[in-house]
């Protein structure tokens, strides 16, 4: 009996891929997919056509995802674009997907982070598909999470690289296996949870440091007959000098490799199927 439901249920999730590819294809065939921009070259995964980010921040995700990919075969690939000729993010994302290849023949275990910047930057669209290999792993749900706690709040601050780094790493660490959907979920509403504690916690502690100084100045000032505030200031260290400068501060600016470096050579033929979630800022 578990034999023949694990058959059925396989050959349902065959019926489902293959139609869904066929819907696809279509959709190509007839939704203007000569539109869809060709991958920029060489090939990379970090595909920036409005410059959005900084060079040294799309160097900094080139080597995350390459090196993820080359440990796992998995493809994660961030294309950024200002305009989708009109298309809703979420169908333009598979096409996309599709067209490129984006994940391992076989495996279809790529992913899609596609950003839609508006012209001022400051608001946009987001939208996080996945393929067919990894729809058990980011389900829609998982994907709306990834969108509504790693990325959105960073956006609306014009963090896009800090959004972007927190969504690939969030990635990463679930399509490893290293925690539950509602591990994720659990740890990011504790840790919403402790702001206020957090808070509490500085402002007792610098209460306790003021009224501590406050002591400290009040005997200072009567034993040296001086203002009570200009001891409470030299109590506070404000007026004393500070050795070191900025000058020994290295950026250490030029480690970086150039784009499509390490062997990468673009898709690897994964198929993508519509599972996926997004949002806007």
């Amino acid at each position: 009996m578990n034999y023949l439901m694990k058959f059925h249920s396989e050959k349902n999730r065959q019926m489902k891929k293959y139609f869904s590819l066929l819907l696809t294809s279509l959709i190509l065939s007839t939704a203007g997919a000569q539109k869809i921009p060709d991958p920029m070259q060489p090939p990379r995964m970090v595909n920036d056509f409005s410059q959005l980010l900084k060079p040294e921040e799309r160097q900094q995700l080139e080597k995350k995802l390459q090196d993820f990919y080359f440990k796992t075969s998995t493809q994660i690939y961030i294309v950024i674009l200002d305009d989708l000729d009109g298309y809703d993010i979420a169908g333009y994302s598979f096409r996309l997907g599709e067209k490129w290849g984006i994940g391992s023949k076989g495996k279809d275990n790529g992913i899609l982070i596609l950003l839609n910047p508006s012209k001022d930057r400051k608001h946009g669209d987001v939208f996080i598909a996945s393929g067919y290999g990894l729809e058990s792993v980011i389900p829609d749900a998982k994907a709306n999470r990834i969108v509504d706690y790693d990325m959105i709040p960073y956006f609306k601050n014009l963090d896009y690289y800090g959004g972007l780094s927190n969504a690939v790493n969030t990635l990463m660490e679930l399509t490893r296996g290293e925690y539950t959907m509602d591990e994720y979920i659990q740890r990011h509403t504790q840790s919403s949870q402790n702001v206020p504690a957090i808070v509490i916690f500085f402002f007792i502690f610098f209460i306790l440091s003021f009224i501590g100084r406050a002591r400290r100045a009040r005997h200072y000032s009567a034993g040296h007959n001086i203002p009570f505030w200009t001891a409470l200031f030299l109590a506070s260290g404000a007026g004393r000098s500070h050795s070191g400068s900025f000058g020994n501060f290295s950026s250490g600016s030029g480690g970086f490799g150039g784009f499509g470096g390490g062997g990468f050579g673009g898709g690897g033929g994964g198929s993508f199927g519509g599972g996926g979630a997004g949002g806007s800022w």
